[in-house]
């Protein structure tokens, strides 16, 4: 923290999560470390019960699983330590943005405490680094190919460095499966879930959840109870046909609430 310039404390802090729906999911593991102006850091780290069952696909991410939880105790437990930790402390973390913010504003919602990031100002390290280290197949190519990709955006061209791309990966990193099989568990892990061909209904934490947009994460049967014209705008919307399967089922009420994991 020698290059940060800051005149309030600062909290860098991560999750570890049930999943990846702020509105459904549960946090297992918090820590916090908060930085003073002055340098000083204080720590606080707590695993707590989910209050819900960790799916095995979020147990092979974290490592945590059901049984080193069970005798923990809940969120709304450790919620106005932590509250007190934080204090107004600014914000910061990688990927905090998209999931560990609105995470933990739900978490305290349900512990019947306000907290939120408004009036803080948020460093998310990883919108920094998607900014600054370009993503695309042009830097893909030089990273792994050791030259500039000419003829971009040719589809020859770029199917010619896709696959060259692959093979540097391979070599760069010998923890890559070198089977089709292999990589696709990694790259094709997300569709064990979805539960159409474009992903916009999923399962989470065992729990159908709208996969996109405004409902994003937000169950399907809430859905269908609280505002059953979005599934109409669906209907008549240009989705794939077993998209709008599902959203028919969900305006019958015959879609199941749960799947076991």
């Amino acid at each position: 923290m020698q290059q940060l310039q800051y005149d309030k404390p600062i909290v860098f802090f991560d999750l570890e999560t049930t999943g990846i729906s702020a509105p459904h999911d549960r946090i297992v593991e918090l820590t916090a470390i908060k930085v003073q102006p002055d340098g000083r850091r204080d720590v606080w780290t707590k695993r707590m019960n989910p209050g819900m069952p960790i799916p095995k696909s979020a147990t092979e991410v974290h490592g945590i699983s059901n049984e080193m939880v069970a005798g923990e105790p809940p969120f709304s437990f450790f919620a106005a330590q932590l509250k007190q930790f934080i204090g107004d402390a600014d914000l910061a973390g990688f990927g905090i943005s998209r999931l560990d913010i609105p995470l933990l504003e739900a978490e305290f919602r349900r512990a019947g405490m306000e907290f939120s990031r408004r009036g803080r100002r948020i460093v998310d390290t990883q919108i920094i680094y998607h900014l600054r280290e370009p993503r695309n197949l042009a830097a893909a190519y030089k990273k792994y190919c050791g030259s500039e990709l000419t003829d971009a955006h040719t589809s020859e061209a770029d199917v010619e460095a896709s696959m060259a791309v692959l093979d540097g990966m391979l070599r760069m990193y010998a923890d890559l499966p070198c089977s089709v099989e292999g990589l696709n568990s990694i790259c094709n892990s997300e569709q064990e879930n979805w539960l159409d061909s474009q992903g916009k209904f999923a399962w989470s934490s065992g729990v159908a959840v709208v996969g996109f947009g405004k409902y994003k994460g937000v169950p399907i049967r809430t859905i269908a109870q609280n505002d059953p014209g979005y599934f109409d705008w669906m209907l008549k919307s240009d989705f794939a046909e077993d998209t709008k399967g599902v959203a028919a089922r969900a305006l019958r009420g015959d879609f199941p609430d749960t799947v076991s994991q």
